[in-house]
């Protein structure tokens, strides 16, 4: 027996015992509870709430360590590529790019005097190839140099927008430490949200979703889900996902709130009733009784389909707005008078 089986004979069960009629009375209209067939999701859709990002971030930081002497940008800033957004104090670098430079320069006089020598016949072919390689020596150390001191300046890679700043003034900053995020808003954008661990089992990537954003009240965008986390967060519990949002040529900026949507909210519902109304359930085949005009309960069989949580799909033989039976079908026959509780 599946679980499907299982759930519907529960919930038979919960019909012939969960009502306050009397089998015995078989006098005047039964006393019934009843549910009006309504419409539901076709799936049960997935909602997150999360924030919007550049879908590529940079962690930028100098290549040597230093004391920092100017952070020329803001967070939230926008930045064009090769802007110049931090620089270290430069002292120590100059030092040493004036000291490869000498060295070089050095070891470029000393090869052109032994080349003057062995032409004169006073220096060997040997002494010449030693100034040679020392004078190459030199220039790749002029070469180390002169990058680490273009490193100690710190260039927007792209197009983009300051998302964090991590360093101020004056500060001292270890090699590679980051100093800026910058998002690069030519790589498109995403959505970051946090789902349960319920609901991220259901979830695939590819899925269709939609966005909507408190900036642009009333307006859908189309998504995609792009990564799942195989992990959860440790502080949180939650695993994050990230879906690739189309901005329809709108102007987007970093962190404005997105309500997520996964499933097609355009989707045809399907008609469902609760579990308990259904009577002498046989596979697909089950019987309920819906109350018609003037009080009296028709026997109806119906088609059912997948079961949606505590309700199940009816695939055919009822329509939009019939009221079926949920307590005490179990004592009725067809035509029966019934008198509905609760005023419904």
């Amino acid at each position: 027996m599946n679980i499907r089986t299982l759930a519907v004979a529960a919930a038979l069960a919960l019909a012939a015992c969960g009502n306050g009629a009397d089998p015995a009375a078989g006098k005047g209209a039964t006393p019934v509870r009843v549910a009006t067939v309504e419409t539901a999701p076709a799936a049960e859709s997935l909602r997150a709430i999360g924030t919007l990002a550049p879908a590529d971030e940079v962690r930028l930081g100098f290549k040597g360590g230093g004391v920092v002497r100017t952070v020329r940008v803001a967070q939230g800033d926008r930045v064009r590529r090769g802007q110049l957004l931090a620089t270290l104090a430069d002292d120590e670098v100059a030092a040493a790019v004036a000291q490869a430079q000498a060295v070089a320069d050095k070891a470029a006089r000393d090869l052109a005097r032994g080349r003057a020598l062995l032409a004169d016949e006073v220096a060997t072919r040997e002494q010449v190839e030693d100034l040679e390689t020392a004078r190459s020596i030199a220039n790749a150390a002029l070469g180390s140099a002169l990058f680490n001191a273009r490193h100690a300046r710190i260039e927007a890679p792209a197009d983009g927008v300051v998302l964090r700043r991590l360093v101020e003034p004056d500060e001292l900053v270890g090699p590679g430490q980051p100093v800026l995020v910058v998002g690069n808003t030519g790589g498109g954008w995403i959505v970051r949200a946090a789902l349960t661990d319920r609901d991220v089992v259901r979830l695939q990537t590819g899925s269709a979703a939609v966005v909507t954003l408190d900036a642009y009240p009333g307006k859908r965008f189309a998504a995609i889900v792009t990564e799942i986390a195989a992990a959860a967060d440790p502080q949180t519990g939650t695993y994050e996902m990230e879906l690739a949002i189309d901005p329809q040529g709108e102007r987007f900026v970093q962190g404005l709130v997105a309500k997520v949507v996964i499933g097609d909210p355009n989707a045809p519902g399907v008609a469902v009733v609760p579990l308990t109304a259904l009577l002498e359930a046989d596979g697909r085949a089950a019987v309920v009784f819906v109350v018609a005009d003037g009080g009296v309960a028709r026997r109806v069989a119906v088609q059912t389909g997948r079961l949606l949580g505590e309700r199940i799909e009816v695939v055919a033989g009822l329509s939009l707005g019939d009221r079926v039976v949920t307590e005490g079908a179990a004592w009725l026959n067809d035509d029966d008078a019934v008198r509905v509780l609760d005023g419904r």
